[in-house]
């Protein structure tokens, strides 16, 4: 049997008190011996905005072909736009479950040096909306990607509070810092199409049914809890074993729960190898409701990931590289994080065009 364990829970208003000593939790959830994950409780306003979002992904992903072909982009490796069956699976097969929306909450257009577009187009490329088939998806987008990033920005000033204390970090190498200045962040619109019949359902059996097994890759992760609907209402997901899972330092997987009203933050790798291992990333992946009831379900979230700009210098120490992508990483290597990620997108998805 699985375990089931909560998130660590900060409230916002002890987030938002820069004089707080929030390092016991900050450890708790993302130290060495945490989850990765924490959540944050008590958001004004979000609540509002995740349903607003999370209400137009069906919508979205049932527009017509045509339509949803003219929002993909194929020359950023489908990270702006439209997305479907353009991910590969851990089997290697094309993920058809899931349709994704990528845009970026902060910046339509964030440079307009032809070069730059050319060289890191999955960050430099600009947004495409559907303006005239939805031009709500914009605004809900960008309101719930804006309030995640700025929570975000609380959890980073705390996680470099708790990091500095130990290590003593020069106040512009933090995670706060590097997310403050950064111009690509990106925010992911996602969408799980109902299965026809769950038990048919790809890897139905399979742990990361939904998701497959995953580190993020960038400095901090903001999630939403998911919304689940049937013939266009809303439900409570009909199976207890689907949702996320965390596989842990020590190796064991466990099942990780945070409410509705909660803003989950996952530690990603830039931030494990720039904290030398203080801040831990954690492999986790989605599983997929089975049985008769979940035939039909259809599941919508949001996921903000918050990454250091394209040209933002990284030097990955020696000490804490610990298992984050070796293959691809020298000790002592400085790459920039557009550098790094192009490595990372050669080796999980389409080739450049």
């Amino acid at each position: 049997m699985t375990p089931t364990l909560p998130t660590v829970v900060i409230p916002f208003t002890h987030l938002q008190d820069k004089d707080a000593d929030l390092s016991m939790k900050i450890e708790e959830g993302l130290g060495p011996d945490g989850l990765g994950i924490l959540s944050v409780s008590g958001v004004p306003g979000y609540t509002l905005l995740r349903q607003n979002l999370l209400n137009l992904a069906p919508r979205l992903a049932n527009l017509p072909e045509k339509v949803k072909n003219e929002l993909e982009d194929p020359q950023s490796r489908y990270n702006f736009g439209w997305s479907h069956g353009k991910e590969k699976l851990e089997s290697g097969k094309p993920d058809l479950l899931k349709g994704s929306f990528y845009a970026n909450p902060i910046l339509d257009k964030p440079t307009t040096d032809a070069a730059l577009i050319q060289r890191y187009p999955a960050y430099c490329g600009s947004n495409i909306w559907p303006q005239s088939t939805m031009p709500e998806l914009e605004i809900a987008f960008k309101s719930l990607g804006k309030l995640i990033l700025d929570v975000g920005l609380l959890v980073a000033y705390h996680c470099d509070k708790y990091v500095s204390k130990e290590t003593g970090m020069p106040h512009n190498e933090g995670i706060e810092q590097i997310v403050h200045r950064s111009r690509c962040h990106k925010g992911r619109l996602l969408y799980y199409f109902p299965a026809e019949n769950s038990n048919d359902s790809q890897d139905s059996e399979s742990m990361s049914s939904w998701c497959g097994w995953h580190t993020d890759h960038g400095s901090l992760t903001g999630l939403t809890y998911a919304v689940f609907t049937k013939d266009g209402v809303e439900i409570p997901c009909p199976d207890s074993t689907a949702g996320l899972y965390i596989k842990t330092r020590t190796g064991q997987i466990v099942k990780v729960v945070y409410k509705e009203d909660e803003i989950a933050y996952q530690i990603g790798n830039i931030t494990e190898i720039l904290s030398s291992g203080r801040l831990c990333a954690t492999p986790h992946c989605v599983r997929a409701p089975k049985g008769e009831k979940a035939t039909g379900l259809e599941r919508s979230t949001f996921a903000l990931f918050m990454q250091p700009d394209w040209d933002e210098k990284l030097v990955f120490p020696e000490a804490g590289l610990g298992h984050v992508h070796q293959e691809l990483i020298q000790a002592n290597e400085s790459l920039t994080f557009g550098e790094y990620t192009e490595k990372l997108l050669d080796k999980y998805y389409h080739q450049k065009m």
